[in-house]
């Protein structure tokens, strides 16, 4: 498999903390579009879409246009950059989503014959909303599905161990090797997906930690602007901890054989794509 990092919405600039070396950066939506042998093409979370940039204020929020000030450029979406890599749309046979939010889905509309893999309790979470949460009406946007898509949804308590976490899925219909991985805490159904690539795992691990930071097995520390915004937005604080400790623990043990980021730390994205450009 051939494996791309894509850019599928730049955001707000962030400045790194302390001492370090890094240069302030946009946030961005890190999203992953897998060449398969048999299977097509596979889009790791979607980003924002074509919709958002035309009618943001229709398909987005208020709320989240103020909060993130997403630079809404059609270049950066999935669709755009798809045919960039000499792809059709239709070569997109799936997708799968670490969760429903707005940053994450908003490209569905824009392959809607794809099959999108996730979990169940997402996928129940994001047809109840707004729900008790005061965030659901933020996060989860009718718009991105009013074209009924293909859901193909996974129970939460089923499945195989996976570098010690449980309830590990592969998908269904594919003979890649991507696998859905419980990781809850941001909303209900949260999940991070790991593709096997080559000898190594990648684990995109959405919104359950924003900045890299945070699974420093070491020293592990936040970023004070990033921290706010996750508390605002988790439904579950001490199982979001819970799994930067075990995140963390991934790291320590096993950071030769997985590389972990999550979907919108630019530095991560850099970093990965900086190797890509190296290894052609």
């Amino acid at each position: 498999m051939r494996i791309h990092h894509l850019n599928c919405g730049s955001m707000r600039r962030i400045d790194p903390v302390g001492d370090s070396p890094l240069a302030p950066a946009r946030a961005l939506c890190h999203c992953l579009l897998v060449e398969t042998d048999h299977d097509g093409l596979v889009l790791v979370e979607t980003g924002l879409g074509t919709p958002d940039v035309a009618r943001p204020e229709e398909t987005l929020s208020r709320e989240f246009l103020g909060r993130a000030q997403p630079v809404l450029d059609t270049r950066e979406t999935a669709l755009h950059q798809v045919t960039e890599l000499g792809f059709q749309p239709e070569d997109v046979r799936h997708i799968v989503l670490s969760h429903l939010d707005l940053d994450h889905a908003g490209g569905l509309p824009d392959f809607p014959w794809a099959q999108i893999h996730l979990r169940e309790a997402e996928h129940r979470a994001a047809m109840a909303a707004p729900g008790h949460h005061p965030e659901d009406r933020v996060r989860y946007r009718p718009a991105h599905w009013a074209h009924r898509p293909h859901w193909v949804t996974y129970p939460g308590h089923q499945g195989d161990p996976w570098f010690g976490f449980d309830a590990v899925r592969p998908l269904k219909g594919l003979d890649a090797e991507i696998l859905l991985v419980p990781l809850g805490g941001h909303t209900l159904g949260h999940s991070a997906i790991a593709v096997a690539d080559g000898d190594r795992w990648l684990l995109h691990c959405g919104d359950a930690y924003y900045f890299h930071g945070e699974i420093d097995p070491d020293s592990p520390r936040g970023h004070p602007g990033m921290d706010i915004l996750q508390q605002i937005t988790e439904v579950d604080r001490p199982l979001r901890l819970g799994n930067h400790a075990r995140l963390r623990e991934l790291v320590r043990l096993h950071g030769d054989e997985v590389s972990v980021f999550s979907a919108h730390d630019p530095w991560e994205f850099q970093r990965h794509t900086s190797s890509v450009r190296r290894s052609e």
